[in-house]
């Protein structure tokens, strides 16, 4: 590996946006992470101060650039760092509320006791149904 550069996994684990370097790893292999608009397939690949990462966190789309190559998994002040976020913290896109579809909940009456098999399977078909809504 060439001189200021590191592993993908490492750095990813060594900024705290993993809880292990196997979950990095995994995330790398699977061919979920871009290093500077290219997507990498190999754990091993080297990421450079200056490279920008795009990878799924959660819910989340992260698009981070590297600032530090890094030298341990320190304290999480140590681990920001290591990175600029290039998305503004706390802006939520006004079209992600409209994403959001409420949970579809099939209810009964309070105290009208355990519901019986036919009823659970109707509840079940209920949901289903919904679901595909």
């Amino acid at each position: 590996m060439t001189e200021g550069a590191i592993r993908i996994d490492k750095w990813l684990w060594y900024a705290r946006f993993f809880k292990s370097r196997t979950l990095a790893t995994r995330l790398v292999s699977e061919g979920h992470v871009r290093v500077n608009r290219e997507r990498v397939t190999k754990s091993h690949g080297a990421v450079r101060p200056g490279d920008v990462l795009t990878f799924p966190q959660g819910r989340e789309i992260r698009v981070v650039k590297v600032l530090d190559c890094g030298e341990r998994r320190g304290p999480a002040t140590e681990a920001q760092a290591l990175y600029e976020d290039l998305e503004p913290v706390g802006q939520i896109p006004a079209d992600r509320d409209a994403m959001v579809v409420p949970a579809v909940v099939a209810e009964r009456e309070r105290g009208a006791g355990r519901p019986t098999k036919a009823q659970r399977r109707a509840m079940d078909s209920f949901c289903e149904r919904a679901e595909g809504f």
